[in-house]
């Protein structure tokens, strides 16, 4: 009996210490009066700091006029007749839906037609709404579905508009606020995932059920098309048009790498035998665009990871396989983005960090590629295309030339510029470098470094290094205005890694840095900062790093591994508990990137760099800037405020701000992002200036 009492006795005691093992875990409670007071006094304490440097004002001046600029961009999306567009300035603080004719805006015309000012929506529901997007109804789009968000968040309210009365329409399709996927199927039918109810969410909070809803029936009256399981992570359907075709696709995504695709053809579900980890991007000419993760092999022929292919759409059907070749990646080389005009496939490819477009032709059961005289050595984006004719518009920027709009026809190759951006700081005064470094395995890793052309190689530069490092995202060469203004002009050097985790050089980049292998990752960045030392462009007391979202967890581990190599952190809505991750939010959805925790195995290896487990005692590290949003659905910003407070109370100083709202973005309005961005400047001037 007494040996049983002690076993009991160690059972709760050991519960105790499990319950009493996280002790900030209250901070993940978002809006509870004792979190929020907590965030307000470091709020409070980090503005008094940074809003009192001398610079300050400037810099914050200085970004509201370029986000506010009346010369930026107006970049279109392409709705039948019109070019739309969404505008923020000083006079729209949370902007203005509104149109023109595709030919007034090919003319530069300047007299656009409202369409809806959420200014005045917010003011009238008393709600900080926050412009997510609209879906559609093709081929007219008279009628559209408008994403709402309050605050900036992913989760959205969805309500029906009528783009030729420019009003909301009684009666119309609503879905109240949820992670929800909605499209149109016809005029009164539209496909959706939502918050049904219990049990129709994931356990990442997605959707879970895709349902047909008709108009005037009550959505609980709506048709299930598709349940999938509460572990996958997303599911969704969506309608692929091509010319007076159009295709019912449900997407069942198991996790975020990898999904089964089905068809709804005659009432049934059909599924598509493709690849898991394949992307589809469009049907053209009835061959279905398909961009490979890993090899393919079938029919005794192998198609590279990371090549375009096509399959006849109606042979897919009855599952028979007739695959065409477009696109096969060199070692330096990546597909970086695939659409399609009336007739043609555009598609633009990363060779060695840089920008190329193409076209391709589909003709006598084949593909023709030619390549475009786009602009050379930056990066090129496609930024809208036309299903009515074979005109697109691409976007190219780079460190130092201006981003510019073109506009392009997929047929004669004609390039025509719309707008470029003014040069808001003297570019000929620097100079763009692109180096490669070995990283612990041997694997040899490019970054660019953005200078002054006078630098002097003394270890003295003030120089931010950037990074992402996951979810097959590429950091390419951009034009900023603000880092150009708040950072070069006044001494900094900019460093931009191509670290492992993106999709720099295609599927491979971005698997190497997958779960066990993460490590690799932070090995990338380690060996850039040391390689900017070694090369005296700057000094550990000189030498700052700034992440996001994933290149926020990037540096969380890159000063808790190395705090020797860093004088300053900027650390923005990051992951850094990731043993209770994949419990917050959004966070179970990247388990396919990180690993399970609750997996001991794969725990393991993760404990190994989780930066809110491996703080450690008497070390000097550097004082670190978490930045994060109180609006933040995706990830919790539990997990800066937990890491800030244990920090605080291991005695390290800290700066700390927390936007209340924005979202997973930090900000939802122009005087936001001037703030946000002048704070962390001044802080890295502070912490890095000689």
């Amino acid at each position: 009996m007494k040996k049983k009492l002690i076993i009991i006795a160690v059972f709760i005691k050991s519960c105790i210490i499990v319950a009493q093992e996280d002790k900030y875990q209250w901070l993940e409670e978002v809006d509870s009066k004792k979190s929020l007071e907590f965030v307000e006094s470091l709020n409070k304490k980090t503005e008094e700091i940074l809003t009192k440097q001398t610079n300050y004002q400037a810099l914050y001046n200085n970004i509201l006029t370029v986000v506010n600029s009346k010369e930026r961009i107006v970049y279109p999306t392409i709705y039948g007749e019109y070019v739309y567009n969404f505008w923020q300035d000083k006079d729209h603080v949370r902007g203005i839906w509104r149109r023109m004719k595709k030919a007034d805006y090919i003319a530069n015309k300047t007299q656009w037609e409202i369409i809806l000012d959420i200014d005045k929506l917010s003011e009238k529901d008393n709600i900080k709404w926050v412009f997510k997007g609209v879906s559609g109804l093709y081929p007219n789009y008279s009628r559209f579905l408008v994403n709402l968000s309050n605050g900036g968040g992913d989760a959205v309210v969805v309500k029906e508009f009528d783009a030729t009365k420019k009003e909301f329409i009684d009666n119309g399709f609503y879905v109240p606020e949820s992670k929800t996927s909605i499209a149109y199927l016809d005029e009164n039918t539209v496909i959706i995932g939502t918050n049904f109810g219990e049990g129709s969410l994931t356990t990442s909070g997605y959707p879970k059920i895709v349902k047909l809803w008709k108009r005037g029936t009550a959505i609980t009256e709506a048709k299930t098309i598709f349940t999938g399981k509460d572990t996958d992570v997303y599911n969704s359907g969506y309608v692929i048009h091509e010319e007076n075709k159009s295709y019912f696709i449900i997407s069942n995504s198991d996790t975020f790498f990898t999904k089964k695709t089905f068809l709804y053809w005659n009432n049934k579900l059909l599924e598509l035998k493709i690849p898991n980890d394949a992307d589809i991007s469009g049907i053209l000419k009835n061959q279905l665009i398909i961009l490979l993760k890993s090899d393919w092999t079938i029919n005794n022929k192998t198609f590279k990871q990371g090549s375009i292919v096509s399959v006849g759409f109606n042979e897919l059907i009855e599952n028979k396989f007739s695959i065409k070749n477009i696109y096969t990646p060199t070692a330096s080389s990546s597909v970086s983005g695939i659409s399609t005009t009336k007739s043609m496939l555009i598609f633009n490819i990363l060779n060695n960090v840089k920008g190329e477009l193409y076209k391709g032709v589909y003709q006598n059961h084949k593909w023709i590629n030619t390549k475009l005289n786009a602009p050379d050595f930056g990066t090129i984006s496609i930024v809208a295309t036309d299903d009515t004719c074979e005109d697109f518009y691409f976007n190219f920027q780079n460190f130092l030339e201006p981003t510019t709009l073109y506009l392009s026809n997929a047929t004669n190759n004609s390039i025509q510029k719309i707008k470029a951006l003014p040069s808001f700081f003297p570019s000929d005064k620097y100079k763009v470098e692109q180096f490669k470094v070995a990283s612990k395995d041997g694997e040899m890793i490019p970054y660019f470094v953005v200078s002054s052309k006078n630098m002097t190689l003394n270890g003295t530069n003030p120089t931010l290094l950037y990074g992402y490092g996951g979810f097959e995202n590429p950091e390419l060469p951009f034009y900023s205005a603000g880092m150009g203004i708040s950072w070069l002009e006044n001494g900094g050097v900019y460093v931009l890694a191509n670290i492992r985790g993106g999709s720099e050089f295609g599927p491979r980049w971005h698997q190497a840095g997958l779960k066990e292998k993460r490590q690799n990752i932070y090995n990338d960045f380690t060996a850039i900062a040391e390689d900017l030392i070694a090369k005296k462009i700057t000094s550990p007391k000189n030498l700052g790093i700034m992440g996001g979202s994933n290149g926020g967890l990037l540096v969380g581990v890159a000063f808790t591994q190395r705090p020797d190599l860093y004088n300053a952190v900027v650390c923005q809505v990051p992951l850094l508990d990731m043993q209770r991750y994949s419990k917050l939010l959004a966070g179970a959805s990247w388990i396919g990137e990180y690993g399970n925790p609750d997996i001991p195995e794969e725990w393991e290896y993760i404990k190994k760099y989780s930066p809110y487990h491996n703080l450690k005692d008497n070390t000097k590290y550097p004082e670190v800037f978490f930045m994060t949003s109180t609006r933040d659905d995706r990830v919790h910003p539990g997990h800066a405020r937990k890491m800030a407070a244990k920090m605080i109370d291991m005695g390290y100083p800290i700066f700390y701000y927390e936007n209340t709202e924005g979202g997973h973005g930090g900000s939802s309005t122009n005087e936001q992002r001037a703030k946000f961005n002048a704070l962390y400047y001044s802080y890295l001037w502070m912490k890095l200036k000689n």
